[in-house]
């Protein structure tokens, strides 16, 4: 063999080598499997399980007008709320909806709250509500609509007003203000 042939020898050997061994080691780090202890952990986006079972809420009569502003809104109630798919109701499905578990309800027609004159109302989204703490929920009542509409969020859910918020766009879009708004609500 030439001394020609020997030096092109010499170079593809030494191109072709790290070039193969590199090759190798990517298609092993390709084809491995996902180690057990990461595919074990949840992903942070999953939903958690979720009963579907109905939800107890009493139903009680509603005014013609109640009745008709309420069919209005749950008819526009989104499907889930955040993670928060959707279940059915004991009773009412005209004027209530449940969303996950524990359920975050949504009852329209309930009586209008009473408001110490210390309590702060809370101007969310263009819907201005009151809260008042349960021992087990917050719930939050409009009082500037014509037919109040009350969400209950369960201890268990952080940040209570927030979960509320994703309801005021569907209360705006339905239900009317009241002619007279509270103090406190925004209103003149």
């Amino acid at each position: 063999m030439d001394r020609t042939n020997r030096q092109a020898a010499l170079w593809a050997t030494v191109v072709a080598v790290p070039l193969t061994l590199v090759m190798a080691v990517v298609a092993i780090l390709v084809t491995r499997p996902d180690e057990p202890s990461a595919a074990a952990e949840p992903s942070p986006t999953a939903p958690r399980p979720q009963s579907t079972s109905p939800v107890e809420m009493a139903a009680p009569a509603l005014s013609e007008r109640a009745a008709i502003v309420c069919r209005a809104l749950l008819a526009r109630l989104p499907a889930s709320v955040r993670e928060l798919a959707q279940r059915p109701v004991t009773e009412g499905a005209e004027q209530n909806a449940a969303y996950g578990d524990p359920a975050i309800t949504v009852s329209c027609g309930v009586p209008m709250p009473e408001i110490p004159l210390t309590d702060l109302v809370y101007p969310l989204s263009r819907v201005c509500w009151h809260s008042a703490d349960l021992p087990y929920a917050t719930e939050w009542t409009t009082v500037d609509r014509e037919v109040p509409v009350r969400v209950t969020v369960p201890r268990q859910y952080d940040q209570p007003g927030q979960w509320t918020i994703a309801f005021s766009d569907t209360v705006v879009a339905t239900v009317p203000s009241l002619k007279e708004i509270p103090s406190g609500c925004g209103g003149p």
